[in-house]
């Protein structure tokens, strides 16, 4: 099982590989639909993986590519059905970026690196553990962004209206994209300092 749990530390889609940071800049100004788009993420990649494992001996190598985007298309069709059937505001807030999840390198990367050559029980969980890894960096930006930048979490207000009263007042550059670029640099930045020290 130790070898499922890189995504959410040593080898985390975002913070190492680098994979999907444009989804992670794009929706985390608050925490409601970053959560909801780290779900999306998970659940795809997890079904992706699983499909794509169980298909994986019948795939002719020449258009496994074409086979794998049918696959995701088809399960990023179905989430953002259920999104705007469940959570209609969040799927508004989420816009086009439901859609890009097709695109996402990360969980391409996780069809052609591991659900090709494994069995679907381990495919499954590697594409749990990635979308989970994917979905604690968007969560965490979010947090900062929305805390800092709002006074709010999930849209509940949490610095007290005395703090206000008092003067202080919501940075506002943290709700602006750049601070996103910026939140994520600060996270690689202490991923690559926690690595260093290990050796």
């Amino acid at each position: 099982m130790k070898k499922y749990l890189g995504p959410l530390n040593k080898e985390n889609p975002i913070l190492v590989q680098t994979l999907g940071v444009c989804s992670a800049l794009a929706v985390t100004a608050q925490l409601k639909p970053a959560v909801v788009m780290a779900l999306s993420v998970t659940v795809v990649c997890a079904m992706a993986n699983l499909i794509i494992s169980l298909l994986r001996n019948t795939i002719p190598p020449r258009i496994r590519i074409i086979v794998q985007l049918l696959v995701v298309s088809t399960l990023v069709i179905m989430v953002d059905q259920v999104l705007q059937a469940v959570v209609y505001d969040i799927s508004r807030l989420l816009s086009v970026f439901v859609g890009l999840i097709i695109t996402n390198c990360i969980i391409m990367g996780r069809l052609e690196a591991f659900a090709l050559s494994h069995k679907p029980l381990p495919s499954f969980v590697d594409g749990v553990m990635n979308g989970l890894g994917y979905g604690l960096v968007l969560v965490a930006i979010a947090f900062f962004r929305e805390f800092l930048g709002s006074g709010t979490l999930w849209n509940y207000p949490i610095i007290p209206a005395s703090f206000y009263e008092a003067g202080y007042l919501n940075n506002g550059l943290m709700i602006l994209p750049p601070m996103a670029l910026i939140l994520a640099g600060v996270f690689v930045w202490i991923q690559n300092a926690k690595k260093d020290r290990v050796k």
